[in-house]
């Protein structure tokens, strides 16, 4: 296919632009593969052009047009929540320009996205794509305890087609028992060590749930691998992110939950988190609500009630507080699993990482958490972040679990201050990228499938653009203080905020708070 194809018409003049809180300009519109440009030529044709929208085209989630007379309107609402305006003179031209648009935006072959395109001068192929290795991170527990051990068991991506080729496993137990217990699994994913806890040695594992079926069928390898995790007379916690009737309804289609009888010193806990067509849905509806203007204080509070959005932040946050709690309190190894182990499990281990260990709360640490429990872990970026809020397509398997994350750690971010070393503008650029990106960070939905496009070799990596110095000092809190300590967030429904600086960035101004931390940065920068 070539994009030529899918472009019915490149160039159209006087068009204008308009977006909320920006004046309307006027400007020549063009469209390439991967862009919609608009150039506006304030001062006659005889001046250069000033470039008024430089947008890439993945990120158009919707394309809605109005005709009327000979001209038309085209409303572009994008998949980081942006709406764009443009009014275009002539009916065929808006709706060829209207056609272009909604069929670039819907290649779905990541071979023709635009990471595979896109050459910056400022950086090389390569760079930044084997900056946090599992190595590097079981080298620091391997200096700590010799339980565990580095497994190369699906090195080939038969073992587990959604996990990375190397994992970190107890050491008691041989490759052959991983691979037996990887078939009771779903999709292979076997218990593997998500965190270590250098405080007191306990651990945190993750999988998917046991495919213990109607007859409760039961596997001696996955139950040695558990019982090798836990000393003599040890107990150890399952976190279900299930709620115990949905597990129960998992068991009669083949999946479930670890039987007490086969693995007598785990304790389960059930805290059902939503993932799917619910999330999706309360997404959906709370973008809706922050873009109606016209609307009472007792209708938004009600509406922002309805959609549910903070209520799936408080379940988040708790559920993760809960493993940390486990970890660092209970003084008890933990297993945390859902159904398939690439959503909310991830979420969960995650945001317990980032309660307890301040090495994930600096820059560098952050982006290795992300690399080990978001991206090489397998959640399906790909697939879960297709359409974001706007899209009239049907849903198939889209949802904001990768946002929910995103809000929860602003959550700590504000209840924390000094405690993170980055700033808001991270989690905004990680947001923004995990849609529709420059770089091929969360390109497809495991490591199997970046190997086989060869991501690695062909996109730059997102890490390397953002550890640049001149990039790197834009995303860091400059009230940051490292903080040895456990952050313990509160839970509690008045202290869950709606995360303004996202579902408000395009709809009211951030100017004088944008100046206030500027002006934060220059008096930390002079005091130094």
């Amino acid at each position: 296919m070539e994009f030529s194809e899918l472009i019915k018409t490149a160039t159209v003049e006087n068009v204008v632009l308009s977006s909320a809180g920006l004046p309307a300009v006027k400007g020549t519109l063009c469209i390439t593969s991967h862009h919609l440009l608009l150039s506006s030529r304030p001062g006659g044709d005889s001046q250069p052009g000033t470039m008024e929208l430089w947008l890439l085209i993945r990120n158009v989630d919707a394309v809605e047009k109005r005709l009327v007379g000979s001209s038309g309107t085209i409303t572009l609402r994008c998949k980081d929540l942006k709406v764009l305006q443009l009014e275009i003179p002539g009916m065929e031209e808006c709706l060829n320009i209207a056609s272009s648009i909604e069929a670039l935006s819907s290649v779905d072959s990541v071979m023709m996205m635009y990471p595979f395109f896109y050459r910056p001068q400022s950086l090389k192929l390569k760079e930044g794509w084997h900056l946090y290795p599992l190595e590097q991170y079981f080298q620091q527990i391997a200096s700590q305890t010799s339980q565990w051990r580095l497994s190369d068991v699906n090195q080939d991506f038969t073992t587990c087609p959604t996990y990375p080729g190397t994992v970190i496993v107890p050491a008691a137990v041989g490759d052959a028992t991983l691979q037996k217990a990887a078939r009771f699994r779903q999709g292979g994913r076997f218990p593997v060590l998500s965190y270590y806890h250098p405080k007191n040695g306990t651990a945190m594992l993750r999988s998917s749930q046991p495919l213990t079926g109607p007859n409760r069928r039961r596997c001696h390898e996955d139950e040695l691998l558990l019982g090798s995790v836990l000393d003599e007379e040890e107990r150890g916690f399952i976190i279900d992110t299930r709620s115990a009737q949905a597990a129960k309804q998992a068991r009669m289609s083949g999946g479930g939950t670890e039987p007490k009888a086969f693995y007598p010193r785990w304790r389960r806990l059930h805290r059902p988190l939503e993932r799917g067509r619910v999330l999706q849905e309360s997404f959906i509806k709370l973008v809706e609500a922050c873009n109606e203007s016209s609307i009472s204080m007792d209708r938004w509070l009600s509406r922002l009630e309805s959609c549910r959005w903070l209520s799936h932040v408080k379940a988040a946050l708790s559920t993760a507080c809960l493993a940390a709690q486990c970890l660092d309190r209970e003084k008890a190894k933990v297993l945390v699993h859902g159904a398939e182990g690439t959503d909310t499990t991830l979420l969960v281990t995650a945001l317990a990482q980032l309660i307890l260990d301040p090495s994930c709360r600096t820059l560098l640490g952050f982006q290795g958490l992300l690399e080990r429990e978001w991206i090489e872990a397998g959640h399906p970026f790909h697939l879960r972040c297709a359409r974001s809020a706007y899209s009239h397509a049907r849903l198939k398997q889209e949802a904001p679990l990768f946002l929910l994350f995103l809000d929860c750690v602003w959550q700590l971010s504000r209840q924390f201050p000094f405690s993170l070393e980055f700033s808001e503008r991270l989690l905004l650029t990680l947001f923004d990228s995990a849609y529709a990106s420059a770089y091929g960070t969360f390109l497809c939905n495991s490591e199997k499938e970046r190997c086989l496009c060869k991501v690695k070799e062909n996109t730059h990596s997102l890490w390397a653009w953002l550890n640049q110095p001149g990039e790197r000092k834009k995303y860091l809190n400059p009230l940051y203080t490292h903080n040895p300590l456990v952050i313990w967030p509160s839970v509690e429904p008045q202290s869950i905020q709606l995360w303004q600086g996202l579902f408000f960035r395009w709809i009211r101004s951030s100017q004088y708070l944008d100046e206030a931390w500027a002006e934060i940065q220059h008096l930390v920068e002079s005091s130094k």
